[in-house]
């Protein structure tokens, strides 16, 4: 991957800094003075006195957790990883990011992550050649220049994410990033990324099987690589020229490339075992040095977990007291809410029953109005009229000669006893008196059809079985409400009524095809006198229960125990 390493020799006492620098450890420091001091290891570390920006590093850190300060404590580990990733020790590198990344986590800074995330993503791919994790990583820290618009940092990771697609074989998912960098190279890169991206360009066109693009581009990779100092860089380039060569069958250049990235590579392997040589002398204190900040760690999170502990017993003992607490509130609240329910459900049923019997008064009186008023209509109104017209038609017949006038009376008496007969029979019809219920449903129904609705009528009870005359009387309206609503409101062109004899009960089916509704809106429909015909049922102790749907019609159960 795209990483420049600096290889410096340590000339240094690492002994005498470490004890000169350890008393600095026990003195308190404020968030200002941990920043100066990560601040100069930083800048030790880029002028490659390693030992010093350790040194430094290890007390911001101790004192960034000691004030719990996540920022300042991810920049100590930083510090710390990028040090031992300079002095050719990744997996050390590795071990301190993956504790930063704990602390960094917690924080909201964006080009804090960003390091993070890219420096493991270097680790993964350049030392550890896994290029999942590495690809992932690169990818989170893409994320984060992108959230603070750090376009440099995003042309770099792009460059990175390109070469690691195209060294596993994905040259399809690294070509997006490959357009980017070339399109930005001029703003954003350097000397070192133009070897690499003319590598990366001359890797897409070997794939892609354009030899002369793929064969400039190397070229390029290598012209650009001898002028630079960056000899990684052109190893590679070397190496991948050489597999192009080989894959055109041009074996004596292949094996000059291919000879060309031995001798760079193993002038660098010199050079590294050159810096390795002049750290041995440091590897025990570098280690003890790891052990006294896992020491840190340690300590920390020991007092961390006492203190988590702690505040776990003390937070169960408020938890099971609210609880107590809000369970007993809870309890009361519906202890009383209860008391006050039942009164209320007293209340309302006291008022419902009040109600009911004033519906029931009320229709009761009616119904014996309506009666009263159709008796006296025919056996009195009707006969007076009945009377004068037989009188009417003596005298007439005894003249000789009939007065206009004459007639007219006796078309207006005629007429009047027709109309007074029909209000009887609608106040209290004929048939239900004389014949009885059956009788005068039967009627109703045949009356009530026509050529919008068929009402069908069927009895499994003998149709002169009379009943009492209340309860004939009463049972006729209910029925006659229904087929009234159903007449009004259900736009049905075929409805029946049902009825049979059970247990000393009258059951009662009353149907139609209409265009039905939702149960709960039965009630709220005017003019369906529903809460009437409830009462009246009630009052019967019967029951009264309706089903229907939208576009599904309506049935409608009533059973009332007949009275004896």
């Amino acid at each position: 991957m795209f990483k420049i390493r600096f290889r410096i020799l340590i000339p240094f006492l690492f002994l005498i800094n470490f004890s000169l620098t350890l008393p600095a450890q026990n003195k308190a420091l404020s968030k200002t003075e941990i920043t100066s001091l990560l601040k100069d290891a930083k800048q030790d570390r880029i002028n490659g006195n390693y030992e010093e920006s350790l040194l430094k590093s290890r007390v911001a850190l101790e004192q960034s957790i000691k004030i719990k300060n996540n920022v300042l404590t991810a920049n100590s580990y930083l510090i710390i990883a990028s040090n031992f990733d300079e002095l050719t020790e990744p997996l050390k590198a590795l071990h301190y990011y993956n504790l930063g990344l704990f602390y960094v986590n917690k924080t909201n800074n964006p080009t804090l992550k960003n390091q993070f995330y890219n420096n493991l993503g270097n680790i993964y791919c350049f030392d550890k050649k896994q290029y999942d994790k590495g690809i992932y990583y690169y990818q989170k820290s893409l994320q984060q220049s992108q959230k603070v618009l750090d376009k440099k940092q995003i042309f770099f990771t792009k460059l990175n994410i390109t070469w690691a697609y195209f060294d596993i074989g994905k040259y399809h998912e690294g070509l997006p990033y490959l357009k980017y960098i070339n399109k930005y190279q001029s703003i954003f890169g350097s000397e070192s990324t133009v070897v690499i991206l003319n590598m990366l360009n001359g890797m897409y066109y070997n794939f892609t099987n354009e030899n002369e693009k793929a064969d400039l581009y190397f070229q390029k990779a290598i012209e650009f690589g001898n002028k630079g100092n960056e000899k990684s860089d052109l190893s590679y380039s070397h190496l991948e020229y050489s597999k192009f060569l080989n894959k055109i069958h041009e074996p004596q250049k292949a094996y000059e490339n291919l000879c060309l990235f031995n001798k760079i590579t193993e002038e660098l392997h010199i050079e590294e075992k050159l810096n390795k040589a002049n750290i041995v002398g440091l590897n025990l204190e570098i280690d003890h040095y790891k052990r006294e900040i896992d020491k840190i760690e340690t300590t920390y999170k020991n007092k961390q977990n006492l203190l988590i502990e702690e505040q776990s017993k003390n937070k169960k003992i408020v938890i099971i007291v609210f609880f107590i607490l809000i369970c007993t509130i809870i309890s009361f609240y519906f202890f009383f809410q209860n008391i006050h329910l039942k009164h209320k459900n007293k209340l309302i049923d006291v008022q419902s029953k009040i109600q009911e019997r004033i519906i029931n008064a009320s229709i009761d009186g009616q119904e014996l109005e309506r009666k009263k008023i159709s008796t006296f209509l025919h056996d009195n109104i009707s006969a007076l009229l009945s009377s004068a017209g037989l009188h009417l038609n003596v005298f007439t017949s005894l003249q000789k000669t009939h007065p206009e006038e004459i007639n007219k009376t006796k078309g207006i008496l005629e007429e009047a006893h027709k109309q007074i007969r029909n209000l009887s029979h609608e106040l209290m019809p004929a048939l239900l008196v004389r014949f009885g219920l059956l009788y005068a449903l039967e009627d109703l129904c045949e009356k009530t059809s026509n050529s919008r609705i068929t009402i069908a009528f069927n009895s499994l009870i003998k149709i002169k079985k009379r009943y009492n005359e209340d309860f004939e009387m009463k049972l006729y309206f209910i029925i006659a409400e229904l087929i009234n609503n159903i007449i009004k409101h259900s736009n049905a062109s075929h409805s029946s009524i049902n009825i049979e004899e059970t247990d000393s009960s009258l059951i009662i089916h009353v149907t139609d095809d209409g265009t039905g509704f939702k149960n709960y809106q039965f009630e709220t429909y005017e003019g369906f006198g529903i809460n009437q015909i409830r009462a009246r049922i009630n009052n019967m102790k019967g029951e009264f229960i309706v089903n229907s749907a939208p576009n599904k019609g309506t049935a409608i159960y009533l059973k009332v125990p007949v009275i004896k």
